[in-house]
């Protein structure tokens, strides 16, 4: 089983970013939870959800030492960090986490300049996107065309097709 946390501020699609990898999942035949928490504020509150993804049935959708957190804000580091299994992965803004701050030296720490190259690929709001593109690249857990359709799908469903996402998952994959 996997687990994994996404967190970061309300508005940065940190729930759009767990939904993308719950449905990626699914479509692969996986089992998957998909359980978000987030505060009364809609822009700029914390926000935050745990995926599981496993063969078979998942019991809980809690995850007390998940083996991926993405963080897309220093708070998300400070509030996870502590609670990744060893050896697992802690992906992060470091467009939003400060440059000298230090990490557990058993972990992978995947320091990615998300909000940076969202913004240069005239996407503002696809950081979350390159946050993917680098979780497909390092875990393999998806291939980048696994996520990109999901990607493609689900904005299409709500009317938004961009071509820039796929921009950003590529951008996110190379680093």
């Amino acid at each position: 089983m996997v687990e994994m946390i996404c967190a970061g501020f309300g508005g940065q699609g940190v729930l759009t970013t767990g939904l993308i990898i719950a449905h990626a999942a699914m479509m692969l035949g996986k089992e998957i939870t998909w359980y978000p928490s987030y505060g009364s504020e809609m822009r700029g509150g914390t926000a935050n959800c745990t995926i599981k993804i496993n063969d078979g049935a998942i019991a809980s959708p809690v995850s007390k030492h998940p083996d991926i957190v993405c963080a897309l804000n220093a708070p998300a580091v400070d509030k996870f960090e502590s609670r990744i299994k060893p050896d697992g992965y802690l992906f992060l803004n470091a467009s939003l986490v400060p440059a000298d701050r230090t990490y557990r030296d058993d972990i992978h720490v995947v320091k990615v300049p998300m909000s940076e190259i969202a913004m240069e690929l005239g996407n503002a709001k696809g950081a979350n996107l390159v946050l993917l593109g680098a979780v497909a690249a390092h875990t393999g857990l998806f291939t980048l065309e696994e996520l990109d359709e999901q990607v493609t799908a689900y904005f299409a469903k709500k009317g938004k097709i961009n071509p820039q996402n796929s921009a950003c998952l590529a951008a996110g994959a190379r680093l």
